[in-house]
């Protein structure tokens, strides 16, 4: 897709210089073909309008995390870095409560049940009470927890920057297994969100690896390659796994930078179909689709069995897009300087836009309904109402 854009640049550039020869066009040494794309007008036929916007601390902070808020129960429980903890009821942004942690929270939000799951900056898991946010145990770790971690009820795990899937008892905190994979010299920082599926904990790795790991034992169950290191340089031979994976029935959709975007059977990590793709944010599945943002700005949405590609944007080049969310007919993405833009779920055009944060918003997005909710790095957390414009 980038060879693609700058032909397609250059077709334009040429159709308008005139005399001007491509020789003097690639002289040029402002020319930079990975800048930001700049954004052009569109025809308005969606309107988000604001529900509600509450702020929830320093956001995301400065370390580059990903807090994700989470939604359950008509409750909406965000995060900062700095650690604030607020609950909102989800339909009128009012405040149910809120916590001062007083510690560095990197990791965030998962849930279960009664009870809010946080990973800490030193290298900490927390279980909290969904009634207050008031500490039931928590509990060191080896290192940054940069994604929510998860439970069902019995286990409680957690993934660590270095590579290492911790489990802990849910009820006690004891650590109950470790399972290490090896780190590459080089790589991103970040990971994915661990998926527990019936038995087994689902995780991606930094060497580009999707493993599935026993919640009894720690031991591996399944392993499937989503990316092969490649190149001389470390970074190009980054691989990591750091977006969010998403489930639909039995099939689990994951993407790596550098590498590709694969389909792959959740029970015995069989792998359906996959694509080229380079990709930190993430996957999400909707209308019979599968849609990721390629690390160049293109989207694109995928048949969910793999057979072809619905379509492709490439509006948003190299506009470090989040990963898409669906929500009704639309799909989301918000922009590094915190556009937030709606395309259409049936051909990818550009429908609607609004401006949440000037700071961008790494979280995912959260879709209910007619609503979107967006917490953006700076701490603001807004809820969409999605109109269509009369």
């Amino acid at each position: 897709m980038k060879l693609t854009r700058t032909l397609v640049a250059l077709a334009v550039l040429v159709g308008l210089s005139g005399c001007e020869t491509i020789g003097e066009w690639f002289d040029d040494e402002d020319y930079d073909p990975t800048a930001p794309v700049e954004l052009t007008d569109i025809n308005e036929t969606v309107v988000l309008d604001k529900r509600w916007s509450r702020s929830v601390g320093n956001g995301q902070g400065d370390g580059l995390y990903r807090l994700n808020p989470l939604l359950a129960d008509g409750v909406i429980y965000a995060v900062s870095e700095e650690g604030e903890l607020a609950a909102f009821d989800a339909d009128s942004g009012k405040l149910r409560w809120e916590s001062e942690l007083e510690i560095p929270i990197s990791g965030g939000v998962g849930k279960y049940r009664d009870s809010l799951l946080l990973g800490g900056a030193d290298g900490l898991v927390m279980r909290l009470s969904t009634e207050d946010g008031s500490e039931i145990w928590r509990r060191p770790v080896t290192g940054e927890v940069l994604a929510a971690p998860q439970s069902n009820g019995e286990v409680v795990v957690a993934q660590a920057y270095d590579g290492k899937l911790m489990a802990f008892d849910y009820e006690t905190g004891e650590k109950l297994w470790t399972f290490s994979n090896d780190v590459p010299v080089l790589t991103l920082r970040g990971t994915s969100t661990p998926i527990i599926y019936n038995d087994f904990v689902i995780a991606g790795f930094a060497d580009g690896k999707v493993i599935a790991v026993s919640l009894d034992s720690g031991s591996v169950v399944w392993e499937a390659r989503v990316a092969i290191a490649q190149g001389r340089s470390e970074i190009e031979r980054i691989v990591d796994i750091d977006g969010t994976m998403a489930v639909q029935g039995a099939e689990l959709y994951v993407a790596s930078y550098q590498g590709r975007i694969v389909a792959l059977e959740m029970r015995a990590g069989r792998k359906l179909w996959q694509r080229n793709v380079s990709s930190v944010s993430g996957v999400s599945v909707g209308f019979g689709n599968v849609y990721v943002a390629d690390e160049d700005g293109t989207v694109s949405a995928f048949l969910r069995n793999g057979q072809s590609i619905r379509w492709q944007n490439i509006e948003l080049g190299y506009r470090e897009l989040s990963r898409p969310t669906p929500i009704g007919s639309y799909v989301a993405v918000v922009d590094f300087e915190g556009y937030l833009h709606l395309l259409s779920q049936v051909d990818g055009v550009i429908v609607g836009r609004d401006r949440p944060d000037s700071d961008g918003a790494r979280a995912d997005m959260i879709a209910k309904g007619n609503i979107l909710y967006v917490y953006g790095n700076s701490g603001e957390l807004i809820a969409y109402d999605i109109e269509v414009k009369n």
